[in-house]
C-alpha cells in the first residue's frame, strides 16, 4: 500500500504546549466469561484468551458512562466544569442516531452552555479523534480546557467471534495546558487510508468484519505505520519508553505489533486490558492509558496507539509529570473498576444487550 505523504512535517504539534490534567476511567461492574459464550455456541467450556468482558447494565449506556468517567476525570484534574470549552463523546454506540451524547454529557457534568459539543465517529479510534482536536483546541488558544471520551458497549453478533471479546467502558481526557498536567503531550501523528475490514451500515444492528482485511492491512499496517512515524520523526526508539499501549481487540494483535516496533512485554502488558474486560472498541487504548497512568512515575515516557476499522490510527507521545503523584489518588483507578465484578451468564447477557428481539 503505498504510504502518500506532503513535504510538510508529518507530526502534529501544537504552538502552546498541552498535556492531560485529569483523567478517568468507568468499566461496568457487570462480567461474561468467555466460558459461558462457549459453552452456548460450542459445547465446551474452553473460553477464549479473552477471560471476560465487561457489560454494561440495563441502565448503562454511553452517555451515562460517559459521565462517570467525566466525573473522574474532572476530581484528578480539580477544575470547574464550566472552565471546559469542549465536551466531545467519541463512540460507535452512541444511544441516539440523531441527537448528540456530548450535551447530555455536558449538562450532566455541569458545564457551561458557551462551549462546543459534539460525537466523533472512527470506529473504534473515535476517542483518539477527539483527543487529537482537544489538543487541538487547547494548544490553539481557543481553550484552556477541552474533554475527550473514548466509550463504548458491546455490540458483538451472536455466535461471532466478536461476542467473546466486545466490552463495555471507557475513559474519559480533560487536555490542558502542559504546565498544570499530569502528562505532557510531546506530539501526535495520524495515518490513515480507505481499509474495508469492518462496518455497521444504516439499521444494520451488528457490525461485520472483512475477515482477512483486519490483520496485515488493517490492523498491523496502521498501528505500525503511526508508531514508528511517530518514533522516526522524535527521533526516539522503543527504549526510551516506559509503556506502550495499542489498540486491543484481542491480547495477540497489540503483542505483535509492539515486538514488530521493538517493544518488550514489559512495557505493553501494564496497558493490556483485553483479557479480563474485553474490547471496548472507542475506550480500548484510552482505558489501557488511565491504566497506565494510574502506576506511572514521574519522567516516565508513554506511546499511546489507537487503531479504527475503515482505517486508521493515532499515535501519541507522552511525558508524566510531577503531578501524577498528587492527582491520580482522587478518583477510583481502572484497577478498582476491574476488581469490581459481578459474574452473569448468558441468558442475563443477552437481556441485558437486547440480543431477545420481542417484536
Amino acid at each position: 500500500m503505498e504510504n502518500k505523504q506532503t513535504t510538510n512535517t508529518k507530526l502534529l504539534r501544537t504552538n502552546r504546549k498541552t498535556g492531560i490534567v485529569g483523567y478517568g476511567a468507568y468499566i461496568p461492574r457487570y462480567r461474561l466469561p468467555g466460558s459461558e459464550v462457549a459453552m452456548v455456541w460450542t459445547g465446551s467450556e474452553k473460553g477464549s484468551p479473552v477471560k471476560e468482558k465487561a457489560v454494561a447494565g440495563l441502565d448503562e449506556d454511553v452517555i451515562t458512562m460517559s459521565i462517570e468517567a467525566a466525573r473522574n476525570a474532572l476530581l484528578r484534574a480539580d477544575i470547574d466544569p464550566c472552565e471546559l470549552r469542549a465536551v466531545w463523546i467519541g463512540s460507535e454506540s452512541h444511544p441516539y442516531a440523531v441527537k448528540p451524547s456530548g450535551t447530555v454529557v455536558a449538562e450532566a457534568i455541569g458545564a457551561s452552555n458557551n462551549i462546543q459539543s459534539g460525537d466523533w465517529e472512527f470506529a473504534c479510534k473515535a476517542g483518539s479523534e477527539a483527543m487529537v482536536a482537544a489538543v487541538a483546541m487547547v494548544g490553539s488558544g481557543m481553550a484552556n480546557y477541552a474533554l475527550a471520551i473514548g466509550m463504548d458497549t458491546a455490540q458483538g453478533k451472536p455466535s461471532d467471534a466478536l461476542e467473546y471479546t466486545a466490552g463495555s467502558g471507557g475513559a474519559a481526557y480533560i487536555i490542558g495546558p502542559a504546565e498544570e498536567s499530569v502528562a505532557e503531550i510531546e506530539a501526535s501523528y495520524s495515518f490513515v487510508s480507505d481499509t474495508p475490514d469492518f462496518w455497521r451500515r444504516p439499521e444494520q444492528k451488528y457490525p461485520e468484519h472483512g475477515q482477512r482485511f483486519t490483520g496485515d492491512p488493517a490492523y498491523f499496517h496502521h498501528i505500525e505505520s503511526a508508531g514508528r512515524t511517530l518514533l522516526e520523526e522524535l527521533g526516539a526508539k522503543a527504549s526510551d519508553f516506559t509503556y506502550a499501549i495499542f489498540h486491543q481487540p484481542n491480547p495477540k494483535f497489540p503483542m505483535k505489533a509492539g515486538k514488530d516496533l521493538g517493544f518488550t512485554e514489559e512495557q505493553i502488558k501494564p496497558g493490556l486490558l483485553v483479557p479480563v474486560i474485553g474490547n471496548t472498541y472507542a475506550g480500548s487504548s484510552l482505558v489501557g492509558l488511565s491504566a497506565v497512568l494510574d502506576i506511572a512515575k514521574p519522567g516516565d515516557r508513554i506511546l499511546l496507539v489507537s487503531f479504527g476499522s475503515g482505517a486508521g490510527s493515532d499515535a501519541f507521545a507522552l511525558t508524566v509529570t510531577d503531578r501524577i503523584t498528587s492527582r491520580r489518588n482522587s478518583a477510583p483507578t481502572t484497577a478498582e473498576y476491574i476488581a469490581r465484578r459481578t459474574e452473569i451468564n448468558y441468558a442475563t447477557y443477552t437481556r441485558f444487550r437486547g440480543k431477545i428481539d420481542m417484536g
